[in-house]
């Protein structure tokens, strides 16, 4: 019998280790090459809600201060956007797991951290949920991906408000202008500190014109009684007239106050983004 020389020894463990390093790839399953994939470069799960196991996070987007329309809330199906911080994930899940496993288990575990279900479509796999201040909308598709939108409401900044040009092109184009960035707390009439820089532009309009005379009128949603709303745009428009008196120097014999309620509505009181925009206060020319 012929013993291997040192040479062939090692041509035969060399060949061997070969066989079992193809062996190794071989099988390597399916899945778990699948779990290779990477998640998108800066893209995090939300603390909130974990991912459906075994899924990725193709794509995202975060901001500091955005909105978020979440239509077909409760049983009048009103569409109702958000604003605050938005956090937005796309993910696929595995092509092991189906649709409606994918909606169970992301439904089930809202409801077990205790969030109200405004929405739900069932197998069709479109949901929104709200807790406190955070909102949070799923999507759920066929094509093995699905959509998260979550939103934490803030407190409204209000960056941007009508200067003194944009007012006196109002009141000379249609006798009248809505002045944006005047704001109050709900239900109250009590000037907010943030409405200073509107106040300073129309106060800059009265000065810049001194034979201007303005109403001054506060509008409202239909929300609640209709005396109740008449009263409180009234105190409202009194409160801005007085502001603009006491704190900028314009003679209370320039303005006059008024409050029309809910009687003046400039979009539909049957959705809330309608409502906002007509709680408002108007100057108008005298």
């Amino acid at each position: 019998m012929v013993h291997p020389g040192p040479i062939q020894k090692l041509a035969i463990g060399e060949t061997m280790k070969s066989f079992r390093y193809l062996a190794l790839l071989l099988a390597v399953p399916f899945a778990a090459q699948a779990c290779m994939a990477q998640d998108a470069a800066g893209c995090t799960d939300s603390p909130l809600i974990s991912r459906f196991p075994g899924s990725v996070l193709t794509a995202c987007n975060d901001k500091a201060d955005d909105a978020f329309k979440f239509d077909n809330l409760g049983p009048k199906k009103e569409s109702k956007t958000i604003e605050g911080e938005l956090h937005h994930n796309d993910y696929t899940y595995p092509k092991t797991a189906s649709k409606a496993q994918v909606i169970r288990n992301i439904n089930t575990a809202l409801r077990v951290a205790g969030y109200t279900f405004d929405y739900d479509s069932g197998a069709y796999g479109d949901f929104t949920v709200h807790k406190g201040k955070t909102w949070i909308a799923e999507v759920v598709n066929t094509d093995y991906t699905y959509h998260q939108t979550i939103v934490v409401e803030t407190a409204l900044t209000q960056d941007v408000v009508a200067d003194a040009a944009a007012l006196s092109n109002g009141l000379n184009g249609s006798g009248h202008a809505v002045v944006n960035g005047i704001l109050f707390d709900t239900g109250k009439a009590e000037v907010k500190a943030e409405s200073a820089p509107a106040l300073a532009e129309v106060a800059k309009l009265l000065k810049q014109d001194p034979t201007l005379k303005l109403y001054v009128v506060g509008d409202t949603d239909n929300v609640g009684s209709f005396a109740a709303n008449v009263d409180l745009s009234r105190r409202r428009a009194l409160a801005v007239a007085q502001a603009l008196t006491t704190q900028y120097g314009i003679a209370a014999d320039r303005l006059a106050a008024y409050g029309d309620g809910p009687t003046a509505p400039i979009a539909s009181n049957d959705t809330e983004d309608g409502r906002a925009l007509n709680r408002r206060v108007e100057v108008v020319k005298q």
